[in-house]
């Protein structure tokens, strides 16, 4: 049986604006040896589903640094201060990021986002009805073009590699598994 790992202590490593690090010692229920090991803390992200009246997604393409590529992706980004319910998340971020509003906004799932080295989850929230409704409101460092791809190409493009981050297809694959009827929400 698998037990949890007891901490005997956590130290603070750094604070990096977007994440903390920190370290935490623990102790093998299974050997008793002490391990250390390296926690990235981060709050929590939502991906957004925005489905348009004649089912395409809104999607955007953006430069990512970590893989110095240009990806296709759902918008989506971190929960602000202060922000608890992803869904409002969910909708402010597709607001910015497109000018696209909805409406009937819900949680479609969750994951954590690598539960070996961070703490948090990730939200996938639907939107429905979506529209072109505002300016877009673009943070200093982010470049968005917003794209509308017909929701039944989504899965080709997963698998033609031309959707690759790794979240954005756990996201396709909550709303898969809505419109399958496989997720009762």
């Amino acid at each position: 049986m698998i037990k949890p790992w007891p901490i005997l202590r956590s130290t603070p490593v750094g604070d990096f604006r977007i994440f903390k690090l920190r370290s935490d010692v623990k102790v093998s229920p299974r050997t008793g040896k002490e391990h250390d090991f390296f926690i990235l803390d981060t709050v929590n992200w939502v991906n957004v589903i925005a489905r348009t009246p004649d089912h395409q997604l809104v999607m955007v393409e953006q430069y990512r640094h970590g893989s110095n590529s240009i990806e296709l992706e759902v918008p989506g980004g971190v929960m602000d201060p202060g922000e608890t319910d992803p869904v409002v998340t969910a909708v402010r971020e597709l607001r910015e990021e497109t000018g696209y509003v909805g409406e009937n906004a819900r949680i479609l799932g969750r994951v954590l986002a690598n539960p070996a080295i961070l703490n948090n989850y990730c939200y996938t929230v639907l939107i429905e009805n979506c529209r072109p409704a505002e300016a877009l409101d673009l943070d200093d460092g982010e470049d968005l073009v917003t794209r509308l791809v017909p929701e039944a190409e989504a899965p080709r493009m997963v698998a033609e590699e031309k959707i690759r981050h790794s979240l954005v297809v756990v996201a396709l694959a909550h709303f898969d598994q809505w419109l399958r009827g496989i997720k009762q929400l």
